[in-house]
């Protein structure tokens, strides 16, 4: 008897993605259903997404600083981690500009001011405020609420402590051990419903966000979505190319489950475990990722720079207002920032793009008639952000397996 060949992960995403955006198409009428009987299944995937999310990052991280077994090393990768970051973001905002600017994405549309909705601008958070809310009061409140940047200082001084303490610690390093390979086993189970997940997400998206509503603000989506494939294409080849010596076609390649649920999720933490699952299938070793990966995760926002240049230049045209270069200037200095400042601070995004507004005067209530296809925009900026993460994942490993070469052969 002949063996039926299985379907791998990828295609059985894809499948549901394809049979997802076809039923919510049918569904548009009927969106009550949508949400009632198909949204529930979407809903539950993510809830068992989000309970491994916060161990997994925890112990992971732990883990990871305990195999490096020496503070410096764990500073070296965090440096290379952060420029690559910063680097990114700043290019990521300034591509997101220009391509505003060449084709114009608010030009032509007719602004009718009673459509608004009324916006009040989220309390932009203080230099200080930032560093503060950085460090948690205490360790359960950062885990129940799954407060991604204090998690990671947790895991981070609990790593350093048994490093400090040395064979006492090693008890606790074997537990720490255990617990991060079973977070990845339950991780693995969890990933293996995805396409039922994608498929109950993605259907009431489509069947609220229909053709016709899209067309009022296509312009915007397609500039933000051409900018986003261009920066994944140009920088992320790139830079897995030159530091990472890897092809971008298998980056690409591999990356493709994590790059697809990101899409249909518009969940960066969400996504966590399959960009740690697919960075270890190209190779990066466990302790660059467990700490790159989360890192990235919180703090690493390339898509929401390029949307954050795209809808100030949107913004400025449909209100009839130019932008010098000085102001330009100022929203890539602001984004960039603001990717960092505004990290673990809950819908960051809008947050972000408030800071951006403020930053060259634009009117808020711009927001307020983004707000209608910000779900589409999120799907883009998810995918960047997450495959940024990924990207710098492979290149800090590749730099620090030259480091660790170099060293060995002197």
């Amino acid at each position: 008897m002949k063996k039926t060949k299985k379907i791998n992960l990828t295609m059985q995403i894809v499948a549901a993605l394809i049979l997802g955006v076809i039923v919510g198409l049918l569904m548009q009428n009927h969106q009550a259903i949508a949400n009632t009987y198909i949204k529930p299944f979407g809903t539950i995937f993510l809830n068992l997404i989000k309970t491994i999310v916060v161990p997994l990052v925890l112990f992971s991280i732990t883990q990871g600083i305990i195999s490096l077994k020496d503070i410096k090393k764990v500073g070296a990768i965090g440096g290379k981690t952060i420029v690559f970051y910063m680097c990114t973001t700043a290019f990521a905002v300034t591509l997101g500009l220009l391509f505003a600017n060449l084709l114009q994405v608010g030009k032509g549309y007719i602004l009718d001011s009673s459509s608004l909705v009324e916006y009040t601008g989220a309390e932009m958070p203080s230099l200080v405020d930032t560093l503060v809310n950085i460090f948690p009061s205490n360790i359960i409140s950062p885990l129940l609420n799954a407060t991604m940047l204090q998690v990671i200082v947790i895991a981070l001084f609990f790593g350093f402590g048994i490093i400090a303490v040395g064979e006492k610690a090693q008890p606790v390093a074997n537990f720490v051990d255990s617990m991060s390979e079973v977070c990845i086993k339950v991780m693995g189970m969890i990933i293996s419903l995805s396409p039922i997940g994608v498929f109950g997400l993605i259907v009431p998206v489509i069947a609220a966000n229909g053709p016709d509503v899209l067309l009022p603000l296509l312009k915007l989506i397609i500039v933000c979505y051409v900018a986003s494939i261009v920066h994944m294409v140009l920088v992320y080849s790139g830079s897995v190319k030159a530091l990472g010596k890897m092809s971008p076609l298998k980056f690409f390649k591999h990356m493709s489950p994590a790059i697809l649920f990101a899409f249909t999720s518009a969940s960066s933490v969400g996504t966590l475990p399959f960009n740690m699952e697919c960075t270890e299938k190209l190779g990066v070793n466990k302790e660059v990722s467990s700490f790159v990966l989360p890192l990235g995760a919180t703090i690493n926002m390339d898509g929401t720079a390029i949307y954050q240049g795209v809808c100030a230049i949107f913004i400025a045209q449909i209100f009839g207002i130019d932008l010098n270069l000085s102001q330009q200037i100022t929203i890539i200095l602001t984004a960039t920032l603001a990717s960092i400042g505004t990290a673990g601070v809950p819908g960051s995004g809008v947050i972000m793009l408030t800071m951006v507004l403020q930053s060259v005067g634009l009117p808020l209530e711009g927001i307020g008639l983004i707000a209608g296809v910000d779900r589409i925009l999120d799907m883009a900026r998810t995918t960047v952000n997450i495959t940024g993460d990924a990207a710098c994942s492979v290149c800090v490993n590749a730099l620090e397996e030259k480091k660790a070469k170099k060293k060995a052969n002197n």
